[in-house]
């Protein structure tokens, strides 16, 4: 790999990412496969943070729809989180590389609780940071929380990983005639009410200028390419 244009990334997965075709729960081959892509730019030196959902375990908001109260199911999503974080961290581990999760709903056996210039010294001494538990905060989704994190740890961007190779008009699923974008600007995601991230998490991004960019996870190789500087899915940035 070249020399990258960034000293510092948030990479954010999403839960459903970790259960590959499976309808629930973790795919081992899946998180293996991640894991693999992950230490690969970890021994180019790159510090690596990383945001995970726990959409594959436990979704809050859907639980809220069917009338769970929604604070106690967006805590039950936080603890998914956590779920998703550890095996991750076992996986990378097992892979030789560095990793500490670090949890914003304190739980010591378990994980670090969240402390900012601690998880900024675990990037400092090369060891990758998984972030759990979103904010701590019920009514905030992870996109929010890998904004938040990204900004408090200096990262200089934010890697969402989807199942689409960017953003487009539509869903490229659904929709044949749906365009794909390969730039845009945060107000054109605002306005459009594009699915990049959530309007607080773009709002957050906008405000600080913190680039996104979404790419593919299921292609071999994307990650590297991003942080070799290729152009590689769609980058969400002021312009």
């Amino acid at each position: 790999m070249t020399s990258s244009p960034y000293k510092r990334i948030l990479l954010k997965l999403s839960g459903e990412a970790l259960m590959g075709s499976q309808g629930y729960g973790i795919d081992l081959t899946v998180i293996d496969k991640i894991a693999s892509e992950i230490k690969e730019i970890y021994e180019h030196g790159l510090q690596i943070a990383i945001v995970i959902g726990g959409g594959n375990i436990f979704r809050g908001l859907s639980a809220a729809a069917k009338g769970m109260e929604r604070a106690s199911a967006d805590y039950m999503g936080m603890l998914a989180t956590v779920l998703n974080a550890l095996a991750l961290q076992n996986t990378l581990e097992n892979k030789g590389v560095a990793t500490r999760v670090q949890s914003a709903i304190e739980m010591r056996e378990l994980a670090e609780t969240y402390i900012r210039r601690r998880a900024v010294r675990h990037l400092e001494k090369n060891r990758v940071v998984i972030f759990a538990a979103g904010t701590g905060n019920p009514y905030f989704t992870t996109d929010t929380a890998a904004a938040l994190r990204a900004m408090e740890i200096g990262a200089d961007v934010i890697m969402k990983a989807t199942k689409v190779d960017g953003v487009y008009s539509a869903d490229p699923v659904k929709d044949s005639s749906a365009v794909k974008y390969d730039r845009l600007s945060y107000l054109d995601v605002l306005q459009k009410n594009l699915k990049v991230m959530d309007a607080t998490a773009i709002s957050l991004c906008m405000d600080n200028s913190l680039p996104i960019i979404v790419f593919n996870l299921n292609v071999p190789g994307n990650i590297k390419k991003i942080v070799a500087g290729e152009p590689v899915g769609t980058l969400v940035s002021g312009r």
